[in-house]
């Protein structure tokens, strides 16, 4: 139960990274390229755009819990959290786990760095050609085109850097618990309302 729970989070939060990536290649698509859009944004792309994150997750998700649940555990299984966590998973391994942490830091720095490099060369794309629109009207239309994903990237962003991106003395399983709401329950609950907001 542990394991599935571990593997689905884990696919989702991934999959969610990847998918603000697509998203906002879709909002490049339609304000720098407005013609094109529609050429370029086929059915085939757009079902590569939706697939290709769910198999990335899958595989870094598979990678992560195949080693994770492959180290020995021995001694409590009481997990300090929620759900079935990496962090609270590790401390509880009586095994080495630098190797699981080291691919953990790979394959989970890798997401974050990818998609956040997607999301941010298509943000500034689309601040160049906003910026190169004369009337107010339309730089106010493109800018609240991208507004609520915009909203969305920073609030899934921001939690999971302040999360998993601290020194390890400022990083403590209680503190973990208390923000692990936050985007497991707080985002997912709010993510339709911002994305209303354009509307």
């Amino acid at each position: 139960a542990c394991a599935a729970q571990f593997c689905f989070f884990g696919l989702f939060e991934a999959m969610e990274c990847f998918l603000l990536a697509s998203m906002a290649y879709d909002r490049y698509m339609a304000i720098c390229k407005p013609l094109l859009y529609t050429l370029i944004m086929s059915q085939r792309v757009c079902v590569q755009l939706v697939v290709g994150p769910y198999v990335m997750a899958l595989v870094s998700t598979m990678t992560d819990t195949v080693l994770t649940f492959g180290l020995p555990f021995c001694g409590s299984n009481i997990i300090n959290h929620f759900f079935c966590d990496i962090s609270p998973l590790l401390s509880l391994a009586c095994a080495d786990t630098w190797i699981n942490e080291l691919v953990l830091f790979i394959l989970a720095g890798g997401i974050v760095v990818f998609s956040g490099l997607i999301i941010t060369i298509s943000y500034i794309c689309i601040l160049v050609a906003i910026l190169k629109i004369r009337s107010a009207e339309g730089r106010q239309k493109a800018f609240s085109t991208c507004s609520s994903h915009l909203t969305a990237v920073s609030i899934l962003y921001g939690t999971l850097l302040f999360t998993y991106v601290r020194p390890g003395s400022a990083s403590s399983l209680d503190i973990n618990k208390v923000i692990s709401l936050f985007y497991t329950m707080v985002i997912p609950m709010v993510n339709p309302l911002i994305y209303s907001l354009r509307n």
